[in-house]
């Protein structure tokens, strides 16, 4: 007997979801309203891939910053990377 695939197709009607009003959205404590960490999570979750090259610079943060970043655990430059591109592709 096949195992079952844990992978589905969404059933979630997407057109119907863009349409919905901005008030209508219910919040939940499962779906709260997006802030930076869901945003950054979502990002690196994506699964990056890496660049083949990468240039090494001296940056200056406040150290509260740079303390957040690395409270998130390892790989915390990838993600400021990662933030930084995507304020980037938001720019554009």
């Amino acid at each position: 007997m096949k195992s079952r695939s844990s992978s589905r197709t969404s059933e979630t009607n997407l057109a119907k979801l863009r349409a919905l009003p901005v008030e209508r959205v219910k919040l939940t404590a499962g779906h709260p309203e997006a802030d930076v960490r869901h945003i950054v999570r979502g990002i690196v979750r994506r699964g990056l891939k890496p660049t083949t090259k990468k240039q090494s610079i001296a940056l200056r943060v406040d150290a509260d910053v740079l303390e957040w970043f690395k409270s998130q655990g390892p790989g915390y430059q990838s993600r400021m990377n990662a933030v930084l591109k995507a304020f980037r592709d938001a720019s554009a």
